[in-house]
């Protein structure tokens, strides 16, 4: 029908991602009744899954069969097809972007064919497809690899900045998952690692403290900021003082551990630059802050790795990376002013070699993702084969491509 009518097609999963990636004038396929598991293989450790399944169910059909995904993002929220077209990652020098989990797929072409895809049918096709943009085909099942079903045990501590990029390495070596979140205008930081546990679940998490004031008083606090910013300063070191100035520990299953409520509507902004340019980029930022008295920074910036890996479009394409998540809540569903914020972070990411979050904002176009991306010319090849017309193009994906 889109063909007759001289329309495009867009696939959506969970409608999580704040880029527009997703989004079209014209026609729009929602994959949510295609949600099933399709196979488990004990014996491989591998589970088949229809692409629409969100992962919140998924990891709870997995814990039925005593296995689970080895990394999770911080949402499950969302489907399957979606997080590898993404790029979605978590954090765990030892562990890639959710993409590199899977090992096969199907996929629909603007053709009509089904292509079945692995490291060994349809490689390059694989390839590509491991993170897809939404721009190949519409991805019908997912073979995920899984591990035995595993416990987690999450430490936060407080830190300061200095100490954490000093002594970068030790904490990556210490801890498996190992992320640490930093307060703009401030030294403060909540260091959190994570890792695997034979342990009982239990918890020193108080929710009152999480609700009541971590969101309701907070939303009301930047609320107020807006109409006098320099508040954000102090509300940043209030809420450090307050919630993540002491030790917390809490241990559950792998997938309660990795998943946190984003409970704020917020602009994002994720790049991944190389590993060894952490320090330099995140003390750049904060050096702009502080000699930029009108521009302000909500807290956290949340700093997360992930290993190198071979995707074509992945951010992590052949280099371990630093995922460098800056964020402007939206208190009340108002905007903030986030200008002048956001293109000085994606000024220093990009002088220091970095790569955007295809789910989050940004300002990218075609002739930065052929700097930035050495494969880039292979995965265009195999888009114009699959999809010589544009039928998954949308707006987003014109930037990207012309």
């Amino acid at each position: 029908m889109a063909r007759q009518r001289n329309k495009r097609v867009k696939v959506v999963g969970g409608g999580h991602s704040p880029s527009d990636i997703a989004c079209t004038d014209d026609f729009m396929i929602q994959m949510g009744k295609m949600n099933k598991v399709l196979k488990v293989d004990k014996e491989k450790q591998q589970v088949t899954v229809e692409s629409g399944i969100f992962l919140s169910d998924l990891n709870v059909e997995l814990s039925k069969h005593g296995l689970a995904l080895a990394n999770l993002g911080a949402v499950s929220e969302v489907a399957a097809a979606g997080v590898i077209g993404t790029g979605t990652h978590n954090t765990g020098i030892k562990h890639g972007i959710l993409p590199t989990q899977v090992v096969g797929l199907s996929l629909l072409t603007a053709s009509g064919d089904i292509l079945e895809c692995s490291e060994s049918i349809n490689a390059d096709i694989f390839q590509a497809a491991r993170l897809h943009l939404g721009c190949l085909g519409v991805v019908l099942t997912v073979t995920f690899q899984c591990v035995p079903q595993f416990h987690l045990h999450e430490v936060t501590f407080p830190s300061t900045l200095t100490e954490v990029l000093n002594h970068l390495d030790d904490h990556l070596k210490r801890s498996q998952y190992f992320r640490f979140l930093w307060f703009p205008h401030s030294e403060n930081v909540t260091v959190i690692y994570q890792d695997p546990t034979n342990k009982p679940p239990s918890s020193s998490a108080n929710w009152f403290w999480d609700y009541a004031i971590g969101y309701y008083l907070l939303e009301f606090l930047l609320w107020i900021s807006t109409f006098v910013p320099s508040l954000v300063r102090w509300i940043n070191r209030f809420f450090f003082w307050l919630l993540f100035s002491s030790r917390v520990e809490n241990i559950n299953v792998s997938y309660k551990i990795f998943n946190y409520e984003c409970r704020f509507k917020q602009h994002v902004q994720d790049w991944a630059i190389p590993i060894e340019k952490t320090k330099e980029a995140l003390l750049e930022l904060k050096a702009a802050l502080e000699n930029n008295p009108k521009m302000v920074a909500h807290y956290p910036v949340e700093v997360r790795f992930a290993r190198a890996d071979e995707i074509w479009l992945s951010p992590c394409f052949q280099r371990d990376s630093c995922y460098m998540n800056i964020i402007m809540y939206r208190p009340y569903g108002k905007n903030v002013p986030r200008l002048n914020y956001w293109l000085t972070y994606e000024g220093i990411m990009k002088k220091y070699g970095g790569r955007p979050h295809w789910a989050k904002a940004h300002s990218c176009t075609r002739k930065d993702f052929e700097k930035m991306y050495p494969a880039f010319p292979k995965f265009c090849s195999v888009r114009d084969k699959l999809d010589p017309t544009g039928m998954f193009l949308n707006t987003y994906l014109e930037k990207v491509f012309y």
